[in-house]
């Protein structure tokens, strides 16, 4: 047998297979509600965000399933995928998002003192692009896409284009997608053109620190609203209501070792 090399599995892929093996060996029956994410965690001794990725690949493979208003269960076998190999070389979405903001705060910051009225405008050509598709009942993702590629555009540095654009592309694929998906209403959507109008605001006016920390806040927005609870009913701009809760709670299997690297 040939050597093969080891590479080290992303934290929330060792929660997501643990809660996994948990649910094959009938540990969480078939249409169980699981513990609440708060217990989970506790339970498992990792962080909420890591647990939420994880129970978003759980999703994406229909090992589980996520009702609003009410929680998260256990779906039946025919749902599930054989496998879930799909998803191994994926980044987690949370932290795509930090190294977003880490980045394209330094690039916004670049591109106003850089960058020209061109440059500008077409940035806002950009945002104009998202209002008409959400105006049409349309996820504005190609004009999102655009005004961050712009953005980059505007430093004058083709290697900071290509960059924010590939980090941006990884945002598409499934464990993104599905965890996105539970927030991405019409009304974040209104709210994250609004943030795009600040940055241009900052750019237009060539101050580089208010771009960096306008680009920052649009960051940390997207990162708390997919840190908030996936289970809970939204109202506008990203406010949080009680969903009410049915039935009891399933019962709490002891979960073995805890998960190595407790903390992200």
């Amino acid at each position: 047998m040939p050597i093969q090399s080891i590479e080290p599995r992303r934290l929330y892929r060792q929660i997501s297979d643990q809660l996994r093996a948990l649910i094959l060996a009938g540990e969480f029956a078939e249409g169980s509600r699981l513990p609440a994410e708060r217990d989970l965690s506790v339970q498992l001794g990792v962080s909420r965000p890591s647990l939420r990725e994880a129970l978003i690949a759980l999703e994406v493979d229909g090992f589980v399933e996520v009702r609003k208003g009410s929680g998260i269960y256990v779906c039946a076998a025919p749902k599930r995928r054989a496998s879930s190999s799909d998803l191994s070389g994926e980044e987690g979405p949370l932290e795509l998002i930090r190294a977003r903001a880490l980045l394209e705060g330094e690039v916004a910051a670049i591109a106003a003192k850089t960058g020209k009225r061109v440059a500008f405008d077409g940035i806002e050509a950009a945002i104009e692009l998202m209002q008409e598709a959400a105006d049409a009942g349309k996820t504005p993702l190609d004009a999102d896409r655009l005004f961050h590629v712009r953005i980059a555009e505007a430093t004058g540095n083709s290697v900071l284009v290509g960059v924010v654009g590939r980090l941006f592309d990884l945002r598409l694929r499934p464990l993104f997608d599905q965890l996105d998906g539970h927030f991405a209403t019409p009304d974040v959507w209104a709210d994250a053109i609004l943030e795009h109008r600040d940055i241009l605001k900052a750019l237009r006016a060539k101050d580089g620190a208010k771009a960096r920390a306008m680009m920052q806040r649009h960051m940390e927005i997207s990162y708390r609203r997919l840190t908030s609870s996936l289970i809970r009913n939204r109202r506008r701009n990203g406010a949080l209501k009680a969903g009410k809760v049915n039935g009891k709670a399933a019962s709490r299997p002891r979960l073995g070792a805890r998960t190595k690297s407790a903390k992200t």
